[in-house]
């Protein structure tokens, strides 16, 4: 048997078991003020940008609007309107330092939709290559990045700020 090492996991396992998860992972980076710690990239007027700690691909961020809803028909309009903007920058951030071959964009509302935090929305953004869904993925439901998530914060960090 083959293994991975991904000590990122093990902090998550660890605050799971023990019941320590936050009630909302996405308003607890926000109150924490800890943006290198929380990975949140960039603060906007009414929306943030947040690695996820658990990719599908490197670069993979959420949009997320400050206030905690679940329902789009329930998020500031202005909101929605800035999370489209930071789509954008993050489009443009990504061919930049990334060369992308297309990217996913897309939301999960409701736990029947796969959302994994199902009471504050956010748009997930990542880039995609051909090939990047090889034979680990479909036989081993395992995932490989090339890139630590630190690298990738500071690289998106980085390119959000000008």
């Amino acid at each position: 048997m083959d293994y991975l090492w991904t000590p990122w996991r093990y902090q998550y396992m660890e605050q799971v078991t023990a019941g320590k998860q936050p009630d909302c992972i996405f308003c607890d980076a926000v109150a924490r003020n800890k943006d290198d710690e929380t990975l949140i990239a960039y603060r906007g007027a009414k929306t943030f940008v947040i690695l996820n700690r658990f990719p599908y691909t490197s670069g993979h961020v959420m949009i997320v609007p400050y206030a905690h809803v679940a329902e789009l028909n329930l998020c500031d309009s202005q909101a929605l309107g800035e999370m489209m903007h930071l789509a954008q920058r993050m489009e443009k951030a990504f061919q930049t330092n990334y060369q992308p071959d297309g990217m996913n964009l897309g939301m999960n509302l409701g736990r029947a939709a796969g959302a994994g935090v199902v009471g504050h929305l956010h748009l997930h953004v990542l880039p995609r290559w051909f090939g990047d869904s090889n034979f680990m993925t479909v036989t081993g439901e395992t995932r490989i990045h090339p890139e630590e998530l630190k690298v990738t914060y500071e690289r998106l960090r980085k390119a959000l700020a000008s």
